[in-house]
């Protein structure tokens, strides 16, 4: 038995003893598909924070949470007679080589075409589960989970409606629809009196809809962008506390004169 296969036997049997209802660990017992879930999600973007941090060790360290959560599952899953770690993997392995013919087929095949013959296996195989659950053809959105991250999810949404022609021809026009929706989130808040409410929150929900559909067109992934902003934001504000701290300035008493030389001096000087 190779060493790969000696730890994954090992973690399984570890999870195994974690669940075990005579000498277990009470925490691990009590858990169910639906309290683990949020670990779940919580650890592939701890492991996409090591990743942009470039942390080799931490990466190591957050993909071996991440898939002590797949084991953890596996072993809710083989309790109840469904399925067991290794079904996991091998349904893995024979969907990716299903959908490389390119490469386990002999099926010689450019860039562009293997983006097509992708996109129809999946949709096959969205098909094929929905059909399975008894639901039928449940049409082009179908599938796309309700639990992603709202980018990530207007992301696939408006690709999905791409795939069957609900789409602009170019960049152009969904930068155009950016400013409709710009303005009609304006034209909410002069309705409102200035003051958001539950139309402006539609309309912002829009513009950020339209956002989303920009950055695909623009082939720059939204949450990615994001993130970045985020990390930029923090590092320039970081900057503006030192600069204050260094003359003496209060915060909370800066005037907005003071807070746009700070934030100037920081954008000069952090990047």
């Amino acid at each position: 038995m190779s060493e790969p296969q000696r730890e994954v036997d090992a973690l399984i049997a570890l999870m195994a003893r974690l669940r075990d209802p005579e000498g277990g660990c009470p925490w691990d017992r009590a858990q169910s598909f639906a309290t683990i879930a949020p670990y779940t999600i919580e650890e592939a973007y701890e492991v996409a924070d090591a990743i942009e941090r470039g942390n080799a060790t931490q990466l190591r360290d957050e993909l071996g949470d991440l898939l002590f959560q797949v084991v953890f599952h596996a072993r809710l899953a083989e309790e109840r007679g469904w399925f067991d770690f290794a079904a996991v993997a091998a349904a893995i392995r024979e969907k990716l080589v299903r959908r490389h013919p390119h490469v386990f087929a002999g099926a010689a095949t450019d860039a562009r075409q293997l983006a097509r013959e992708w996109e129809k296996h999946k949709a096959a195989e969205r098909a094929s589960a929905a059909a399975a659950a008894g639901e039928g053809a449940r049409g082009a959105l179908a599938g796309v989970p309700l639990a992603l991250p709202a980018l990530v999810r207007a992301t696939k949404l408006g690709g999905r409606a791409a795939r069957v022609g609900f789409d602009w021809p170019d960049a152009s026009g969904s930068r155009a629809k950016v400013t409709e929706e710009l303005g009609e989130l304006d034209g909410a808040l002069a309705a409102g009196g200035g003051t958001a409410d539950g139309k402006a929150a539609e309309e912002l929900g829009d513009l950020l809809f339209a956002v989303v559909n920009l950055s695909r067109h623009l082939r720059i992934d939204a949450e990615s962008a994001l993130r970045a902003a985020n990390t930029k934001f923090e590092l320039r504000f970081r900057a503006m506390e030192r600069r204050a701290a260094e003359r003496g300035l209060t915060l909370e008493r800066l005037s907005l004169e003071e807070w746009d030389l700070l934030w100037r001096e920081a954008k000069l000087n952090a990047g």
